[in-house]
């Protein structure tokens, strides 16, 4: 097939709005935490994304969607993107340049291990990070993404996952609940170290992100036209509506709306429509987004409230508990009329059988990423280290590792 002009434009725009999602990360993320710790988190994104952009490159690509060794992982043909074509398509997006569908994955693999970053925020070394990123892409994303992405065995299977919510917010998510089990509590757990230090910068990296879902979701049709527009529709409805899902719940509970649980809200719905976002019309996006809403929040209500289980920023939940969500409503209300090339989930097709192959799908996402976490903590810890040290903590990762600080003092 030829390649297409106005696919290609789409796909190059998508590919900066999902860039912009890791700078903004870093902003939602430093807003969020303590000052002193504000600037690590943004030097874990931005350095992460050189780092992991350059694995891709080099290896993750290839690995990811290279021709298929056993249903396990891609083979070395494109290694360094060598016979990655620049004038013709690969299979997998059949009216773009290959090198066009090539580094707009490289900007999912570069945030994907990032947005385990606010799990573990405030406690980790930064040589534990930087070898934790690496590890963590070869060993848990790479092979999921080969698996359900790059023709696999869960594909085999008819797992389906438009944008990422098993590859992406449950393997993160998962991982997240791993970090914050193996490192512990941070110093002083409690309401006193959990006040955002500027919430107008998180403000500002939600927003960010939000635009740059857009690419992320609708970008995932790997061209412009109907099912596109269709999946960006269907973002915005269930982003929209978990946010004021968020807000109300946030009110009825402590008494006042805020603005931490309208852009929590927000990256909720964006999070868990993500995985059916190309399979459900905007009716059943807007029903979506109002369960999200309450999966999300109470499961932050679990997680760190009964459990006292320290996922710094609610990773676990607000990406995990979501994804989940997201990865099983294919099961319920996909539709082939919105994607000829997906499944028909129960509603219509009158089985369960989608559903049940969705479920196994997220229990084998779920299954890789908490053990491969764990095991690659286990590794970092006897070898580099892992956790900083209580002087270090107390005087936060800005000084202790950067010997910078955000704001002067006047």
């Amino acid at each position: 097939m030829a390649i297409d002009t106005g696919d290609t434009t789409w796909m190059l725009i998508s590919t900066g709005l999902v860039f912009l999602m890791t700078p903004a990360l870093g902003f939602f993320e430093s807003g969020l935490i303590r000052l002193k710790n504000s600037l690590s988190v943004i030097m874990q994104t931005i350095t992460g994304m050189c780092l992991l952009s350059t694995l891709w490159f080099v290896v993750g690509f290839t690995l990811v969607f290279g021709p298929d060794v056993g249903g396990f992982i891609g083979d070395l043909s494109w290694f360094f993107y060598n016979n990655v074509p620049f004038n013709d398509s690969v299979s997998f997006a059949p009216t773009i340049p290959g090198i066009t569908f090539a580094t707009y994955q490289m900007m999912f693999a570069v945030i994907t291990p990032l947005l385990i970053t606010g799990a573990f925020a405030e406690r980790v070394k930064w040589n534990g990070f930087f070898l934790f990123v690496i590890l963590w892409s070869l060993l848990v994303y790479y092979p999921l993404a080969h698996w359900i992405w790059g023709g696999g065995w869960l594909a085999q299977i008819g797992v389906y996952d438009f944008a990422g919510g098993i590859v992406i917010h449950v393997s993160a998510g998962m991982a997240s609940l791993a970090c914050a089990l193996v490192l512990g509590r941070r110093k002083g757990y409690g309401p006193e170290i959990m006040v955002p230090h500027n919430l107008p910068l998180a403000a500002i990296g939600a927003m960010l992100l939000w635009l740059g879902w857009f690419g992320f979701n609708a970008g995932s049709a790997l061209a412009s036209g109907a099912l596109a527009a269709s999946a960006l529709l269907a973002t915005q409805i269930g982003a929209a509506t978990c946010a004021l899902v968020w807000v109300c719940l946030s009110w009825k509970r402590t008494g006042k709306p805020t603005v931490s649980a309208v852009i929590n809200g927000a990256i909720s719905g964006l999070a868990g429509i993500t995985p059916a976002a190309g399979f459900i019309s905007g009716q059943w996006a807007f029903v979506l987004g109002i369960v999200l809403g309450f999966a999300s929040y109470y499961g932050i209500v679990l997680i760190k409230e009964r459990l006292r289980i320290d996922d710094a920023l609610d990773v676990s939940s607000v990406h995990g508990i979501t994804g989940i969500t997201g990865a099983l409503w294919i099961g319920l209300f996909a539709s082939s009329a919105i994607n000829a090339a997906g499944p028909d989930g129960w509603y219509y097709s009158g089985s369960p059988m989608q559903l049940a192959i969705q479920a196994f799908g997220v229990g084998v996402g779920a299954l890789l990423a908490f053990v491969g976490t764990v095991v690659i903590l286990k590794i970092i810890q006897y070898t580099v280290g892992l956790r900083v040290t209580e002087e270090e903590e107390d005087l936060g990762l800005d000084i202790s590792f950067h010997q910078e600080v955000a704001y002067e003092n006047k």
